[in-house]
């Protein structure tokens, strides 16, 4: 049932729930209610893939719903933007002041001046990235194209095997040879790793491939280091071993693929001495991978979403999605490659974005050039006028925040942040809009780490006068003048609405069911039984695996670039049919008159225990993570006389940012990692680590380049 009474305290009530998070997890919770409020939150017991556990993120998420520092009501600026100085006013007066900007700025600027930007603050259906794209098509603002993240992975993947779900994560306790590819399982998918772990248990052999000794590599048989950047030149190599020594899957390869030969021709140049070269992986190591990994069965491949974060990414998933094919490895329940089962959940995304009411010519700017964007950099005509976020904190997230923060200085620039704290972002902005947290919010979740469709229900009434997003738009196109039933939905319509229910697998499962259960695992088969390309059945053009993509033709691509959150397709630049290794672009190998005044790669991975940006302004999550850091190699520590614990710079051409040293081995010589998430006001210098990224972008899907970064790191003076 959705409200159970707790049987220790009668006027306790059990609510069912989702957590909100962009984390492949979606868990099942349990959120207990006293009096309208939040007294406890856990993992429900009953739904397979959480099994009654949560994470370090959210294990104390009632602290967030209830913290001291939660924006309880609209605010206008009175003080100079960045400082954070606001004054509380009502919501008539800031939708009031809203409408009034906006409409005034259509009049002299068109409505592409105005930009919304949001991302997966929140993921929720309703609530989540897509939320505004309905109001923004509608008022003809400038499309915000979204492509931080698998943007770039999926283009490849779905240009190899289509929108395939993939292997179902609950059946790899059958896999018997797992790879985890540029993916760490225990901070990013931790209810993934009790299946990860019963596999080993029974036998299996768990490979790490990362260039970092992460929590996951501690738990795995066998890490490769690999070097940053050089992933695809090792998936071919694994490739041409696999080939050459008669390793792959005939009947399979010839019944089920197509471009086969041409992948051979192409894989033959990626012998395992060059390549070895390349990785800094030794050329036996390759071999070895290679006949384990083709021989052993069976097998499957977890990518990470760092797997296309620099130059070559595309290309990366390219080649590690043509290597189940060539083994066979489709034929078995717990075999494969595993992208993101999101492609199993039929949600209705266009009625939800409504994409048809985007006029034709409307402008697209991609939220990784938003500093460019807002200082000018870009020649855009007309130039952002206003700025509205939601779901998202650009001032941490965004690369080259150096001109984000400039943008975001500007006098002209009318800025508003719909929030549930002060960010960094926040403390630039005109008007603050209070936003609710899941626990005050209605909501349906889909999940791109499992099968599972969870139903979050609102626990308590919302704090102070903060509102959902769904609600936030309703008001906004009323203050507008937009009178469209769109906006006329409440939350549970918007629900109902926002999935097909002929699709077959929702077959049988109900909003009722939902609700009472808080859950529900799509019928696509059970984790003993779901091998969904045994024979073949793949969703591309030619029903086959695509070593060779047909949708390359005279070769230009059509990019699916995800930019509001559904497989759109705009043209885009020449793209390779066949996979191949695209090296870095900021390396020692591959530039190295960059490399001589910035000779370390710099690596910039999610925080243990925040999610992106969010929770590094909570204690308790900061006293797990610690200050910002960056860890290097005693090797290169000694060269530049850094001693464990001391205060450094890290730097480049864009930016610099202060860090704390932790001196480890876990990292390759060579490389320096630096998590994301730390907020500039918090950090010292005032500065974080995507101060120094670049908006360059992927060979696919334009995909940012995170890990394709050359820094310089230096001892702050004693």
């Amino acid at each position: 049932m959705s409200a159970v009474p707790d049987s220790a305290r009668s006027n306790q009530k059990n609510v069912l729930g989702a957590c909100p998070h962009d984390c492949p997890d979606t868990c099942s919770m349990l959120v207990t209610v006293e009096d309208d409020r939040v007294v406890k939150v856990r993992g429900n017991p009953d739904q397979p893939f959480t099994d009654g556990r949560l994470c370090v993120k959210v294990n104390q998420y009632e602290e967030r719903v209830h913290h001291a520092d939660r924006v309880l009501h609209p605010l206008k600026r009175t003080g100079p933007k960045g400082s954070g100085q606001f004054a509380r006013i009502g919501w008539q007066e800031a939708m009031d002041t809203i409408a009034s900007r906006w409409k005034q700025t259509i009049k002299e600027n068109g409505p592409t001046a105005i930009l919304p930007y949001s991302y997966l603050g929140t993921e929720g259906i309703l609530n989540g990235l897509n939320s505004g794209d309905a109001f923004f098509n509608k008022v003809g603002a400038t499309i915000s194209e979204r492509t931080f993240c698998d943007s770039g992975a999926c283009t490849a993947y779905i240009m190899t095997v289509g929108p395939s779900p993939g292997t179902d994560p609950e059946s790899f306790v059958h896999s018997r040879y797992i790879i985890l590819w540029a993916c760490n399982t225990i901070s990013t998918n931790l209810h993934h790793w009790p299946f990860l772990a019963e596999a080993q248990k029974r036998g299996a052999k768990i490979v790490v491939i990362d260039p970092v000794k992460t929590r996951t590599a501690r738990q795995a048989d066998w890490h490769i280091p690999i070097k940053p950047g050089t992933d695809s030149a090792l998936a071919m190599a694994m490739i041409n071993v696999i080939t050459t020594e008669g390793l792959i899957d005939k009947e399979y390869v010839e019944r089920y693929t197509v471009g086969y030969d041409e992948l051979v021709d192409r894989a033959s140049e990626y012998t395992p001495e060059k390549v070895a070269s390349i990785t800094g992986i030794d050329a036996e190591d390759i071999r070895k991978l290679a006949r384990e990994y083709a021989t052993t069965r069976p097998s499957v491949i977890r990518i990470g979403v760092a797997v296309e974060r620099h130059s070559g990414g595309g290309q990366t998933v390219r080649a590690l999605t043509c290597l189940p094919a060539l083994v066979g490895a489709w034929r078995d329940v717990g075999g494969g490659i595993l992208q993101l089962p999101i492609w199993a959940f039929p949600v209705n995304w266009d009625g939800l974005m409504r994409p048809d009411w985007i006029k034709p010519g409307t402008r697209v700017l991609n939220q990784w050039k938003l500093g460019a964007a807002l200082t000018g950099e870009l020649e855009l005509d007309p130039p952002i006028k206003s700025l509205f976020v939601y779901n998202a904190n650009p001032m941490v997230v965004a690369p080259e925040q150096e001109k984000v923060i400039d943008g975001l200085l500007r006098e002209d620039l009318f800025t508003v942040v719909s929030e549930q704290f002060i960010t960094d972002t926040a403390r630039y902005a005109d008007i603050v809009l209070p936003a609710t947290t899941q626990m005050e919010q209605h909501d349906i979740m889909f999940s791109w780490g499992h099968f599972y469709l969870s139903l979050n229900q609102q626990a308590i009434s919302p704090r102070g006068e903060a509102v959902p997003n769904t609600e936030l738009f309703r008001r906004l196109a009323k203050a507008m003048d937009i009178d469209d039933p769109q906006f006329q939905r409440d939350d549970k319509q918007m629900a109902i609405e926002s999935l097909d229910w002929s699709n077959p697998a929702l077959e049988g499962i109900t909003m009722e069911q939902l609700e009472r259960d808080g859950f529900a695992r799509l019928k696509v088969g059970t984790p003993d039984t779901y091998a969904p390309h045994v024979q073949g059945d793949f969703l591309t053009p030619s029903g086959k695996v695509e070593l060779k993509a047909s949708m390359v033709e005279g070769g230009n691509f059509v990019l699916p670039l995800f930019r509001q959150g559904s497989n759109e397709f705009q043209d885009g630049s020449a793209v390779d049919p066949l996979p191949n290794y695209v090296p870095p672009q900021e390396s020692t190998d591959t530039n190295k008159a960059l490399a001589a005044k910035y000779p370390l790669n710099v690596l910039t991975p999610k925080n243990h225990a925040f999610l992106n940006s969010g929770y590094a302004n909570i204690a308790r999550q900061l006293g797990h993570a610690g200050e910002q850091f960056v860890m290097i190699h005693p090797k290169d520590a000694r060269a530049r006389d850094i001693a464990e614990g001391e205060r450094v710079e890290v730097f480049n051409e864009r930016g610099r940012f202060e860090a704390e040293a932790q001196v480890s081995d876990d990292v390759r010589e060579g490389v320096v990692v630096s998590p994301l998430g730390y907020w500039p006001s918090a950090s010292q210098g005032a500065r974080s680590v995507n101060v120094i990224n670049a908006s360059r972008y992927a060979d696919f899907g334009r995909a940012p380049t995170f890990s394709d970064t050359l820094v310089e790191v230096k001892r702050v003076e004693r």
